[in-house]
């Protein structure tokens, strides 16, 4: 049973505990009975979209005005949400955790018929949601992105590709980012909200991975978008992409600390069972030092993955710093507590399906998407520098 005494610790209020304690029971009930296939992802995710609706989880994922749980959106609640499901299923945090990112820049800067046309669907499951900003040649450097939207009056003319597009092939719609060019690089790139059957936008590959998740390629021939689907203003979406993930790169550390939590937890009662040379493998010293190890990385990640969270919620400050502390901390921990798990359990934690295996291949697109491990020391060095430049008392 993971530790759940991080639930005392004053980040929290008392609604939270009781969050985590009723979400706990419920993956319990509804989730972890699915148990863990990688035939029909697609179906399975439309399954798990459709539980986490009809147990009011996204409601956490949209604001109140929309049907959701709070006037504004709960860092510490879409990460505990995270952290829960991530314990338990991969897949389910990722359906949960592409409903937040796939509205979050609705959310903050769409216009109210457009909040009102698609965050309510979010909430009740009826539009699953995606977020398109990659392409294969930029990567992580957005601001370099080639993909194209040409003013023609009222309405853009959007050519180009996106891909490694998390929900690619199912989604409803897509928050699309694209050149519009009012600016070089970063100040010329703007947001669209895009339903998935525009004319022009194709599916062009559907893309495999380690640990399988829909995702896909997206390309654009003159694909015509309204220019009332426009999110925030013309040249802005950098900006909109950027304050997106300020919110959720906190959340992306809270599910590698749910997979991390697991396998502490599974390597806890593989090494008090297995017995080896007369004694059981806990009786061992070196193991006891790895678990110590893992231990102390789970609340590394823990105290920073809730101050990033807190300091966004209570303190109401933009958070890009700590969230990138967070997420960079919580993905490159858990991924070494995973490995020390697999290695506890020997060859069998290598056999395809073993919880420790499952979790091995999960969390390592975790230390990629929304901003790579590199990047994020990057954007910490920036936030650094720029604090030290500042005038005194500003």
């Amino acid at each position: 049973m993971s530790d759940k005494t991080f639930l005392d610790w004053p980040f929290f209020d008392d609604h939270h505990r009781t969050l985590a304690a009723e979400l706990d029971a419920w993956v319990a009930a509804e989730i972890a009975p699915l148990g863990h296939s990688e035939h029909d992802i697609d179906g399975q995710c439309k399954v798990i979209l459709t539980k986490l609706a009809q147990g009011g989880w996204l409601d956490y994922a949209v604001p109140r005005a929309y049907g959701g749980k709070f006037d504004e959106l709960d860092v510490r609640s879409l990460c505990l949400i995270r952290e829960t499901l991530g314990r338990t299923s991969g897949l389910a945090d990722f359906v949960f955790a592409m409903q937040g990112l796939g509205s979050g820049t609705i959310t903050l800067f769409g216009s109210d018929a457009i909040k009102q046309e698609y965050l309510t669907g979010v909430r009740n499951g009826t539009k699953t949601a995606a977020f398109a900003l990659t392409e294969l040649a930029s990567g992580s450097d957005v601001a370099n992105m080639d993909s194209t939207a040409e003013d023609r009056g009222d309405h853009y003319v959007v050519n180009g590709a996106k891909t490694y597009i998390s929900n690619g092939g199912i989604a409803d719609y897509y928050v699309l980012f694209v050149r519009t060019g009012e600016a070089p690089g970063a100040r010329g790139i703007s947001a669209f909200v895009v339903d998935a059957d525009t004319p022009g936008l194709e599916i062009a590959e559907r893309i495999e991975v380690i640990a399988p998740h829909p995702l896909a390629t997206l390309k654009f021939n003159n694909m015509k978008v309204d220019k009332r689907r426009l999110l925030g203003k013309a040249g802005e979406g950098f900006k909109a992409s950027m304050a997106t993930l300020d919110i959720f790169r906190s959340t992306v550390g809270a599910a590698s600390l749910g997979f991390a939590r697991r396998a502490l937890d599974e390597a806890i009662d593989r090494t008090t069972t297995r017995r080896l040379f007369g004694a059981t493998l806990a009786d061992n010293l070196i193991t006891q030092s790895k678990l110590a190890e893992m231990a102390l990385d789970i609340d590394a990640s823990a105290l920073l993955i809730y101050r990033a969270a807190w300091t966004r919620d209570v303190l109401g400050r933009r958070n890009t710093r700590e969230a990138a502390m967070a997420k960079l901390h919580a993905t490159e921990s858990a991924q070494q507590v995973i490995d020390k798990a697999v290695q506890m359990f020997g060859g069998l934690g290598v056999v395809h399906g073993v919880p420790v295996e499952t979790l091995y291949r999960e969390i390592r697109a975790l230390r990629i998407y929304e901003g790579a491990s590199e990047v994020q020391k990057i954007v910490i060095a920036k936030q650094l520098l720029a604090e030290a430049a500042a005038p005194k008392g500003a």
